[in-house]
């Protein structure tokens, strides 16, 4: 019975899993749009990812404190409404093209998806045998990357299908046209994010009806102090900040990278890389394969970087649940380091594989780290989740670093950036105590 209770609970957690990772990337389709709509520079564009991290800053060691005097069933509800309320938020930044009233917005979106996290990442941890916690957790986000997979091709269709006026076009139109195309770009906004609101507040109302177990103490003792105290979380906090800054500032750069190559006259000579390209573009834009710049053809084959976190993320949960999860860490840490190896010794095609095959390596280490870090917390749990989250902030601090180091130095040199994020987290896979387990 008791296993059947963790079985429904477990899936309803993987489904938000899901969710969140779905919204992570619809967001960042608001970029461009939003750039030509409001008529922002780069940097005030930018402002979106830094309001969407920023959540991660500020939010989650509150929301790790509030989780564990509230329970997670609890957490997870709250941390769903106020992302539903950031998505209604939407509806009258974009009806009044306020561009403070979007950051706002944003923040509060990501701030509900911080909670959500700290809540449901450990939740999923607890679910069973903790020598299975990083298989769980790898299961779950597995799913989270499956979301992250699909978003685009629904961003493509709802939100960037129509052609976006720049502002020397804008001011070509009369004050009837004009209003008509402003009103259809913030519906183009506004539809999308009030049924995602709406879905968010409804799950939320939902998981009040769906029996969790509770598997915090009615009235923990455990602190911030408490869980600082284990020395596996010290270092789970440094390697989530260093694994989410590396993953993101490659994943940011490849289409930069590849275009410093000239690889797009490589891949269109190449008949089969030309129809892989032709096919994935298909899929993001309404125009001809002809008609796309060479940005479109490079950057198409960034889906495989993103794409084999998915993949990957299977694969380790199914190792993770018949190995030692440190030893799957440090396996695709070492494997990680020789891939970029090879990328910063080469060029052209090869270069291009293997830093794309980095994805795949990337998977498994945020929930492997993860549940190693809350090995051994208890009660203590919930704030150990919101060190770790908080520490997710190290996605808008190694990018900008990245590409500085780009403009003085090259891609050669900043690759040696994230090798050592990864030499770290290797370093980490050995210090990390054991989960107890009889397996290897």
């Amino acid at each position: 019975m008791k296993r059947k209770s963790y079985g429904f609970a477990f899936s309803a957690l993987t489904a938000l899993f899901f969710i969140w990772g779905f919204i992570t990337v619809v967001v960042d389709a608001f970029i461009p749009r939003l750039k030509e709509v409001f008529e922002l520079s780069y940097g005030q564009a930018g402002l979106i990812q830094v309001a969407w991290f920023l959540a991660y800053l500020f939010l989650s060691i509150p929301g790790g404190i509030l989780v564990a005097k509230i329970g997670y069933k609890k957490g997870i509800m709250g941390g769903l409404a106020i992302a539903g309320l950031g998505c209604l938020l939407f509806y009258p930044a974009a009806a009044w093209r306020v561009y403070g009233l979007f950051l706002c917005a944003l923040f509060v979106l990501a701030g509900g998806i911080t909670i959500l996290q700290v809540a449901a990442n450990p939740f999923v941890s607890v679910l069973g045998p903790e020598e299975k916690a990083s298989s769980r957790l790898n299961l779950s986000q597995a799913f989270n990357s499956l979301g992250t997979t699909i978003a685009p091709i629904f961003s493509a269709a709802f939100l960037l299908s129509d052609s976006i006026l720049s502002s020397r076009e804008i001011e070509t139109l009369d004050e009837p046209a004009k209003v008509a195309y402003l009103s259809s770009e913030a519906s183009a906004v506004q539809l999308p994010f009030i049924l995602i609101g709406i879905a968010l507040i409804a799950l939320a109302s939902l998981f009040g009806f769906i029996k969790l177990p509770r598997l915090l103490d009615d009235s923990p003792k455990s602190s911030l102090k408490e869980a600082l105290k284990h020395n596996n979380l010290r270092m789970g906090v440094v390697g989530i900040f260093l694994y989410v800054g590396a993953e993101v500032a490659i994943g940011s750069y490849l289409t930069n990278y590849f275009l410093s190559m000239n690889l797009s006259d490589i891949i269109l000579n190449t008949p089969s890389l030309s129809a892989v390209a032709e096919t994935l573009t298909s899929l993001f834009s309404t125009a001809s394969f002809a008609e796309l710049d060479e940005k479109a053809v490079v950057g198409a084959f960034v889906v495989f970087y993103w794409g084999g976190a998915m993949a990957g993320r299977f694969v380790g949960s199914f190792l993770t649940g018949i190995l030692a999860p440190q030893k799957v860490l440090g396996a695709f840490a070492v494997c990680a380091v020789v891939l970029l190896a090879i990328t910063i010794n080469t060029s052209g095609l090869v270069a291009m594989f293997s830093a794309l095959a980095v994805g795949f390596f990337n998977s498994t280490m945020f929930p492997t780290i993860f549940t190693l870090s809350l090995h051994g917390l208890g009660d203590s749990k919930p704030q150990g989740s919101g060190l770790l989250c908080t520490a997710i902030f190290g996605g808008a601090v190694l990018p900008p670093t990245f590409g500085l180091t780009v403009d003085y130095f090259g891609f050669n040199i900043a690759f040696l950036l994230p090798v050592l994020a990864y030499l770290f987290i290797l370093y980490l896979s050995y210090k990390t105590p054991s989960l107890n387990s009889k397996r290897a």
